[in-house]
């Protein structure tokens, strides 16, 4: 499907026909955010949540970046930036969103921050399964600065019936090649930052301007730039060294399952080799062997002996308590929070009576994001008393249906054994079923 993958890495920038693109992986959890990457196979009840969660040093690397962006992609939506859109509608097909919009509690306040900081001309983001468009207008410092402006979009899952795909055009340099290229200045701050590189469950703060760091500002010079650029002869094209690592699936002939392995990435090691970064599967690995790896039974010890770099009891910058919320995504796998032998669940509810499911105005007329589509960020609160009063029948609907109707989860083998933890895909008859789409 894909012979050529490059793997744009925990957060990443690259060219294609001079457009730059960025991105950053990962849902956002406060309280791993702070901590360095040590997740690695085999997972464990913890590690296999936190593998997934964003870090405080990828938005750090990422907030040094001064030149524009054409495109970025998170899989969070920026907190937000329901406020640009037509929010009412937004909340029309999904009102289980509500009281995490009004409480202005839903996405990614680290994406937010990255939005307001690069101000790229779109962001595509995924997660909450309902196509969504936005367009934000950026303040500026100065009155010499020039405007800019955001157009967001989100799509739905990939089913019948769903908004999943958009065509847009975007301006390139036509004379450009046609592969994908270094961004010299994502590769400079790379090389700025990697001392900064943490391989370990400790918590720590960003280097900042509050007294307490020598050096705060990592962003790089046009000389540093240069560097790069003689460093690789001015030819920045990206080497197809995509490396299988694990036999492909092949359906005709089974196999037992096999617990996963902690394994290097040929493609990285060329990558932070030709550039004289840290390999940080090659360092967990290291430390893996070198028995500095600890145990969930040792971490309090480990945050006792850290550094002044930052401090395990060291509140969150984000505002993220959600335990007051009960929105629920019933087209999201939901992973279980609370632990125990079977850790990893799936939820799946039938839509609302009230609320049937209906295609047809699921923003399938958006097709071009204008300028003039800037909505009031009072738009959602406009209903009249009927209409929350329905809103609020529905909720109690939907709460009903999701509080009757249990969480699936991956069950044992035949001899009650646990067994090892996989994530099931829901939905995965609908590709092989004519109108499956009707009973999701």
């Amino acid at each position: 499907v894909a012979p050529n993958i490059y793997y744009l890495g925990y957060a990443g920038v690259v060219r294609f026909r001079g457009v730059r693109i960025g991105g950053i992986s990962g849902i956002f959890k406060s309280h791993d955010y702070r901590k360095g990457h040590f997740e690695c196979p085999p997972y464990n009840q913890q590690t296999i949540r936190s593998a997934y969660h964003v870090r405080n040093i990828e938005v750090f690397k990422l907030k040094q970046l001064k030149r524009p962006i054409d495109i970025f992609m998170s899989h969070d939506w920026p907190r937000s930036i329901y406020h640009y859109g037509n929010k009412k509608q937004l909340l029309k097909m999904k009102s289980f969103f509500r009281q995490e919009v009004e409480s202005n509690t839903l996405g990614s306040p680290a994406a937010s921050e990255l939005l307001q900081h690069l101000k790229p001309t779109y962001w595509f983001s995924a997660h909450l399964h309902v196509k969504f468009a936005a367009f934000m207008q950026h303040q500026t410092n100065s009155k010499e600065e020039l405007p800019k402006a955001t157009k967001f979009l989100a799509l739905d899952k990939c089913l019948p019936h769903r908004d999943f795909l958009q065509i847009i055009d975007i301006e390139h340099d036509p004379s450009a090649g046609d592969s994908l290229e270094y961004d010299a200045e994502w590769i400079a701050v790379l090389k700025a930052t990697n001392s900064l590189v943490n391989v370990t469950q400790s918590s720590w703060s960003m280097p900042e301007n509050n007294g307490l760091h020598a050096k705060w500002d990592y962003s790089v010079t046009e000389e540093a730039i240069k560097e790069v650029l003689e460093e690789l002869n001015h030819n920045l094209k990206i080497p197809c060294n995509f490396t299988l690592t694990a036999a492909c699936y092949d359906p005709s002939k089974p196999q037992k399952q096999v617990e996963p392995v902690h394994t290097i990435n040929p493609q990285t090691t060329e990558f932070c080799a030709q550039f004289g970064l840290t390999d940080i599967n090659d360092r967990i690995q290291q430390a893996k062997e070198e028995g500095s790896v600890r145990g969930e039974h040792e971490e309090e010890e480990e945050e006792e002996e850290m550094d002044s770099t930052g401090s395990a009891e060291e509140p969150s910058e984000y505002n993220t308590d959600n335990s007051g919320l009960s929105s629920i995504n019933p087209d999201e796998i939901m992973l279980d929070e609370e632990g125990g032998d079977e850790d990893l669940s799936t939820c799946s509810v039938d839509p609302s009576p009230d609320h049937p499911p209906d295609f047809s105005a699921s923003f399938s007329d958006i097709r071009i994001m204008p300028d003039s589509m800037a909505v009031s960020s009072d738009d959602a609160m406009d209903s009249t008393n009927e209409e929350l009063e329905k809103s609020g029948v529905s909720k109690q609907v939907e709460e009903k249906s999701l509080n009757e109707r249990p969480l699936k989860r991956i069950g044992g083998n035949e001899n009650g054994n646990s067994g090892i933890k996989k994530i099931k895909r829901r939905n995965q008859a609908i590709y092989a079923a004519e109108d499956e789409d009707k009973t999701e």
